[in-house]
């Protein structure tokens, strides 16, 4: 091993420098502050847990992205944490067991063992919030509005919201009746956005010219706020679970509306965590960013395998991403003290630090003075005590 490859971090790995690393910090707190103004209680779930527990219900995606490692005390397989959702889901269902609606926060590194194509590297900072136990479009409406509010939180200014609904997908491939095999090619062409391929895949596998014509439908449906009222006319005669589902979205995108300045986009093709997903589903973008910074949907009865199946929906964003979105605040400054052991200037230094100032005391033989250490005041002793004054350009050297 060579002296650089000593230093060399792993594709996909990052460390976090200073400024952004204040930067995030302060996101962070900012972020936590503002989900419990809503009523949301913070939990910190564990870095690494049973597999049998961590990828319950997640499907496959969540179990490629997972480091595994043997546990040395039960000889079971444990996996780390790459996606904190389930986790939390295991906290209502197991852990808190609580009556009606909770709310529930958190702010924690996860791992991932390939880089997420949608947010960046392998170890993402992930913040989000969790809604159990509330079936009604109101709790969706509250996260998403939660979502929009945390991105305006770290800056952003302008806000692209895609909104789709994974219902209504699965609702016309049960009116199908497609077999797995089936159903997994439409999904594949759907994913893909191929025309050619998706009505291929239609021919071969949808006898009914109607369900045919509206699989058809679901690639050409993405767009502006005219898209609603053209999937009502493309799905008349659907079944009624389409159409609630083009009811929920169209009431979501009213009362978004009302409270955000957002472009809004539809897109009933979207099948992102289809696995998991079981209701309305959004993505939020930020224009120099070629992925969304904060997604996320309903996942009804994730806790199922816990022993209580809640209904459930939520958001996750990267933090690392989010503090990306405004340049970090400047330093308030800081107080430099010369380096010599008295005990006045020891009680003054106390004193300030205890105030919340940032005091930084000279080491001895140390070269580098004030200004490098982005000091804005100096302590000095002037008429037998010691005074704060500020460092001019003169007196940093």
């Amino acid at each position: 091993m060579t002296i650089a490859d000593r230093w060399l971090l792993p594709d996909g790995m990052d460390e976090v420098l200073p400024p952004q690393a204040s930067r995030m910090e302060e996101l962070r707190r900012a972020l936590l502050d503002l989900y419990h103004c809503w009523g949301y209680d913070q939990v910190m779930p564990p870095p690494v847990e049973f597999l049998d527990s961590l990828l319950t219900g997640t499907g496959t995606d969540l179990d490629l992205q997972t480091f595994k490692l043997t546990d040395q005390l039960t000889g079971r397989m444990m996996g780390a944490s790459a996606d904190v959702t389930p986790q939390v889901a295991r906290m209502d269902a197991h852990s808190l067991k609580r009556q009606g609606p909770v709310r529930l926060c958190y702010c924690t590194n996860v791992l991932r063992a390939k880089a997420d194509q949608h947010q960046g590297g392998r170890s993402p900072v992930q913040v989000g919030v969790e809604l159990f136990g509330h079936a009604g479009l109101e709790a969706d409406s509250e996260i998403i509005h939660l979502a929009l509010s945390s991105l305006k939180a770290a800056g952003a200014d302008e806000i692209h919201l895609a909104l789709g609904h994974i219902g209504i997908y699965r609702s016309l491939v049960e009116a199908a009746a497609l077999s797995d095999e089936q159903e997994s090619a439409l999904f594949e062409a759907l994913a893909l956005k191929s025309p050619g391929q998706l009505a291929e895949q239609v021919s071969a596998s949808v006898g009914d010219p109607v369900l045919a014509d509206m699989f058809m439908a679901l690639g050409e449906l993405h767009g502006d706020t005219g898209i609603l009222g053209q999937a009502r006319e493309r799905f008349a005669g659907a079944p009624v679970s389409v159409t609630a589902a083009l009811d929920q979205l169209d009431a979501l995108y009213q009362g978004i509306l009302a409270r955000f300045d957002v472009s809004l986009y539809f897109d009933l093709a979207e099948l992102r965590g289809y696995q998991y997903h079981t209701g309305m589903m959004f993505a939020a973008y930020v224009p120099g960013y070629g992925h969304a910074l904060a997604k996320g949907g309903r996942y009804d009865d994730t806790g199922r395998a816990f022993g209580r199946a809640r209904p459930a929906t939520g958001f996750s964003m990267d933090l690392k991403q989010l503090a990306s979105l405004a340049l970090a605040s400047p330093a308030n400054g800081a107080i430099w003290a010369p380096a010599q052991e008295d005990e006045s200037l020891n009680a003054v230094i106390v004193a300030l630090r205890e105030q919340g100032e940032r005091v930084i005391q000279a080491l001895p033989g140390q070269r580098t003075g004030p200004a490098e250490h982005d000091c804005d005041r100096r302590l000095e002793f002037i008429d037998g005590c010691w005074q704060t004054t500020a460092l001019t350009q003169e007196t940093s050297a």
